[in-house]
């Protein structure tokens, strides 16, 4: 950090990083966003109660992504425990091929899902498959299921990381055609399809009788 005046260097500095203020003989100071110490008394009001209510956000939002992050590791520590009894009682593991599964109360109110998503990417194929659609849309008429066209358009068009709308992709490959060159071109966007990694996801649900529907129960700060 930097003073603004030139004996700030033969000064001792007494950090408290959690009121934001730095004590220097005796004398309170705030660092800006470039470094420099900046005396409180000569920082305007409305900046000195803009940074207190921020760190006292942060204190809060701190707090609670600990107790997420604690209550993540409890909950795949629970349920792995009750799986490994269950694995050692019947021989056999709870859950799909994928990892996907289901723990419910016994009074079928309350459950917890585990869910593994993949996360997909699309090999050099993909330029294949763009060609062929391209040779299908070129030879059809313009007139001519132009909502395909439209689909086509958002599916290759690259976001600002250069990524390809990947639900629109799929969107594809529910489409029935039967041109041939439309048939390859989505075989050719499932040969590009490739496993890049997976997530592990874990949502609560709750009802009030066995006649409503789940409502989850948020964690999630934005949906809340």
């Amino acid at each position: 950090m930097q003073l603004d005046d030139q004996t700030a260097q033969a000064v001792i500095l007494e950090e408290k990083p959690d009121a934001g203020v730095t004590v220097v003989n005796g004398k309170n100071y705030m660092p800006d966003a470039k470094g420099n110490l900046v005396p409180v008394e000569s920082i305007k009001p409305a900046d000195k109660l803009e940074d207190e209510t921020v760190r006292k956000v942060m204190g809060y939002a701190r707090e609670l992504s600990a107790q997420i992050t604690r209550f993540k590791q409890h909950t795949f520590n629970d349920l792995g425990a009750f799986e490994a009894l269950l694995e050692q009682e019947y021989g056999a593991k709870k859950g799909g091929t994928k990892g996907n599964k289901t723990f419910m109360t016994f009074d079928g109110l309350m459950k917890v899902q585990v869910q593994v998503q993949d996360h997909i990417d699309f090999g050099p194929q993909l330029q294949v498959a763009k060609a062929l659609i391209d040779e299908c849309l070129t030879e059809w008429s313009a007139d001519s299921r132009a909502e395909i066209r439209t689909l086509v358009t958002r599916a290759f068009n690259t976001d600002k990381a250069g990524q390809i709308n990947r639900s629109e992709i799929f969107m594809l490959l529910r489409m029935e055609i039967e041109d041939e060159r439309w048939k390859r071109a989505m075989e050719a966007i499932r040969d590009a399809m490739r496993v890049v990694g997976s997530k592990t996801y874990v949502r609560c649900y709750q009802r009030r009788s066995i006649e409503d529907g789940w409502q989850a129960v948020t964690i999630d700060l934005a949906k809340a």
